[in-house]
């Protein structure tokens, strides 16, 4: 394999990986910088999404693209009772509450997990349509799922930031999250609002999970296992930011993909060096508010 092979496999699969990071940790950078709740059960949020994806599709045979979006919505629709009944509670509770009563949400979902699916990691059946293999310019070939994936996550980055920044619903977010007080006296339901973004960052990890099924896969641990890695996108990113997390995904993709193709014995350390690096000249992460 020559230089430049291995210079386009470590683009596209770090984009890859990067965007599986990205869809996930988003919704927790949201969560924890606009509505202040230190979420750490969201990676739990992502395992049922792919565990919904994959039961739809094996038990009740329902396509890919539509068993994703029932996974979602479902993962959804249980986030808000959640919200509701649980999170709300904590909202102006210290960040002992919440880390604690967000870790007990991790340890119910992973003996649920253990109970329903066993302790084995469960695959997804990738639809032929993008399953295959990808020919590009000058002899290089990729896998068409993980195109999928950049374009997913690229799209998801564009919508998000397009509904926090340039429109009406994401100025009353904003207007709430700067001043709760003085947006409700003007007329804003600040409790509605709060519920709907949490939904919001619930449904952001579901999708990532179940898209990124293939990439890292489903298994009761998984809340545990890749909650670190949800954390440092969204320290290096800074909390509510979504450009932030975009680039912290990116940067640590790519550079993680590239340390364990060319330097395998230290590609796992590449990740904890760079954040420590980061926040060394960057506090708040690259995009997070002082």
């Amino acid at each position: 394999m020559n230089t430049a092979n291995i210079l386009v496999g470590i683009a596209f699969s770090g984009a890859a990986y990067a965007m599986v990071l990205y869809m996930t940790s988003v919704g927790l950078s949201v969560t924890m910088g606009l509505l202040g709740v230190a979420n750490l059960a969201h990676g739990a949020f992502a395992m049922a999404g792919g565990y919904l994806l994959v039961t739809l599709m094996d038990r009740l045979e329902v396509p890919f693209g539509l068993a994703v979006v029932l996974a979602c919505v479902a993962v959804g629709a249980i986030s808000l009772v959640l919200e509701r009944w649980l999170y709300a509670r904590v909202y102006k509770a210290t960040e002992l509450d919440q880390v604690v009563l967000s870790m007990g949400l991790i340890f119910v979902g992973t003996a649920v997990a253990h109970f329903v699916f066993g302790a084995q990691p469960v695959r997804v059946a990738i639809p032929d349509a993008i399953g295959g293999q990808l020919a590009l310019a000058g002899g290089f070939s990729f896998p068409v799922y993980r195109l999928v994936l950049i374009a997913t996550g690229l799209a998801v980055f564009a919508a998000l930031w397009l509904t926090i920044e340039k429109t009406l619903v994401g100025a009353r977010i904003r207007s709430a999250v700067d001043n709760r007080a003085m947006a409700e006296a003007l007329g804003l339901n600040s409790k509605r609002l709060f519920a709907a973004v949490f939904a919001l960052g619930s449904v952001l990890a579901a999708l990532g999970g179940a898209m990124g099924a293939d990439v890292m896969a489903i298994e009761p641990e998984y809340a545990l296992k890749h909650l670190v890695y949800f954390l440092i996108v969204v320290a290096v990113g800074g909390l509510g930011s979504v450009k932030g997390p975009f680039l912290a995904a990116l940067l640590l993709g790519v550079g993680d993909a590239a340390c364990k193709i060319l330097a395998p014995g230290f590609g796992g350390i590449f990740i904890y060096i760079a954040l420590f690096l980061i926040l060394l000249v960057k506090p708040n992460g690259l995009f997070g508010r002082a």
